[in-house]
């Protein structure tokens, strides 16, 4: 019986995924992460939660968004514990998490898309919980990811693939993760549809049974990921807004407000369709096109993170760009200094700086990177 970490955001994903690990016979610890941000609630009162040989419990004030880090949260995932009789535990990643939001606001400072919750799962839940594991003397860390974990039929090694339900597949914000970690990963509900999940938790009599799942970046407690950056960032990234052949037509409060392939919120009335094409940080203007003018043929990846032996390159693969954007056909060229270049086998809209460029083999995971540059023009850079 092997012990495992097992990280517990009160939803039904992880609860369950509690309940698949016992049944499987391992001696499961629940962990919840409390990010610190001054208006998310403790995660528990005294006595509620036990204090961490690693990390101290700690309260804050109470909040009452939907999230995956609020005070509700927190005791949905106690409770859960309580109900399953395993230990449970509430750990302070302040520290961590200020490095997060950190780079969330750095980006969106640059007129790039941030994908926080990659980071997260690189540096916290897949990265910190391995410390905590070790000093708990933990073999295993384990989360509701939908995402799965086999051994590669000829190479032998742990492979990272997409989890059966393809709706709710997770295995794109995974890509970062070290890759000598996936040996100590477990990945429960990936072996699962969502509906069996529910089902499971409904029969295990869990509060959390129905419970929505979590749709909020859990830092910005607002809901408004402009106005979080513009109170941390407090400079001025207004600007105008102009067409494709440079045409003004509008201003805006701050890039941090625009995302690349973004329709709404524009605040214009051209009589069609418009699309944020372009962000550009040092003039702060934001470029706005027609659909067409969002295709993109090429883009560039840096900071590499391959899950597999480097692979020959260049590589026929699936490569998606977005989480909840299909995977499509490309090949994939190394280039220097940690870097990629993906050339789709058909444009591609809405390429955004910033967002991670993740690429399979069919359902498994190859590795990925973060997009820094695009391209309509083939040979172009």
């Amino acid at each position: 019986m092997a012990r495992v970490v097992l990280a517990m955001s009160g939803g039904v994903d992880s609860s369950v995924a509690a309940h698949l690990l016992l049944e499987q016979g391992h001696d499961v610890v629940g962990v919840f992460m409390r990010h610190g941000e001054e208006s998310v609630a403790a995660c528990a009162t005294d006595g509620d939660a036990r204090s961490s040989p690693l990390l101290p419990v700690f309260q804050a004030r109470s909040d009452h968004k939907q999230g995956c880090c609020s005070a509700s949260d927190a005791d949905d995932a106690r409770r859960v514990a309580q109900r399953l009789s395993i230990p449970f535990y509430a750990l302070n990643l302040k520290a961590e998490f200020r490095r997060i939001i950190d780079y969330f606001v750095d980006e969106y400072s640059r007129g790039r898309t941030p994908n926080p919750c990659v980071m997260c799962n690189h540096w916290i839940k897949f990265g910190k919980l391995f410390d905590y594991a070790d000093s708990v003397d933990a073999e295993f860390v384990a989360t509701g990811h939908y995402a799965r974990l086999t051994t590669g039929p000829t190479d032998g090694r742990p492979a990272l693939r997409r989890g059966v339900d393809e709706g709710k597949d997770q295995s794109y914000v995974l890509f970062g993760i070290t890759p000598h970690y996936l040996k100590r990963m477990l990945l429960p509900v990936g072996d699962f549809h969502k509906p069996q999940i529910r089902e499971r938790a409904t029969a295990l009599g869990l509060r959390v049974a129905d419970k929505r799942d979590s749709q909020e970046i859990c830092f910005v407690n607002s809901g408004k990921h402009d106005e979080f950056v513009r109170g941390r960032r407090q400079r001025d990234l207004s600007g105008q807004i102009v067409t494709v052949d440079g045409r003004v037509v509008g201003e805006h409060p701050g890039i941090e407000r625009f995302t690349i392939g973004q329709r709404k919120g524009l605040g214009l009335g051209l009589g069609e369709p418009y699309y944020v094409v372009r962000i550009e940080p040092e003039t702060r203007r934001v470029v706005i096109g027609r659909s067409e003018d969002l295709l993109r043929s090429w883009l560039i990846a840096d900071q590499a993170n391959w899950l597999v032996p480097l692979p020959e390159f260049p590589v026929d693969c699936l490569v998606q760009i977005r989480y909840n954007s299909p995977a499509v056909p490309a090949t994939v060229r190394s280039l220097p200094g940690d870097r990629f270049r993906v050339d789709f086998a058909q444009p591609k809209a809405s390429v955004a700086p910033g967002q991670a460029a993740v690429v399979y083999d069919g359902d498994r995971v190859l590795g990925g990177g973060w997009i820094e540059s695009f391209g309509a023009v083939e040979g172009t850079t």
